[in-house]
Formats: structure tokens, C-alpha cells, sequence
């Protein structure tokens, strides 16, 4: 069953390449949704897919790409919305 998660991102998480691998993580586990930068220096998500994968996503997120540092990984459930692709918005 298809959920929607939109997830936000708090800590060292613009500048390390956190869009990019996000993206890159999301397409691996079949994810669809987009990842962009926060005028507050967070990181937002919206995230498409299984419980599993987004559960998988999730704890990624927590870690993040080599150079983040990732405070708080903030989520919730909300309205699908049959996204085809994982996309990095600007």
C-alpha cells in the first residue's frame, strides 16, 4: 500500500550534498516525492512508497551523506499524491 510521508530534515544539512544523495537513496529504494532546500536551513522531503521503504528512507535520512549532521529527522504521514519520479527542487 502506498503512503506519503513529508519529512523535515534539522541540522548541518545544506551544503554537504544531502539533496543529491537523498535523491540517489530515494530512487534505490523505489521511492518517488522530491527533496529541496528550506529557507530555515532545513532539508524538506516528501516521500512516496511502501511502509517498508519509507521506513528505510527514514533512517537514512537520520544519517544522511557523509558530511551532514543531521539533529532531528521530523515526519508525518499525509495525502498521497502519485508522484512518477524523485526529483531535487531548487
Amino acid at each position: 500500500m502506498l503512503k506519503h510521508y513529508n519529512i523535515t530534515v534539522k541540522g548541518k544539512v545544506q551544503g554537504v550534498w544531502y539533496r543529491k544523495s537523498t535523491q540517489d537513496k530515494a530512487r534505490e529504494l523505489g521511492i518517488t516525492g522530491f527533496v529541496k532546500n528550506l529557507s530555515n536551513s532545513d532539508v524538506y522531503i516528501e516521500a512516496e512508497g511502501s511502509q517498508n521503504q519509507l521506513q528505510s528512507l527514514i533512517k537514512w535520512c537520520a544519517i544522511g551523506p557523509e558530511f551532514a549532521n543531521v539533529d532531528d529527522v521530523i515526519f508525518e504521514e499525509s495525502q498521497v499524491k502519485a508522484y512518477q519520479d524523485f526529483e531535487i527542487l531548487h
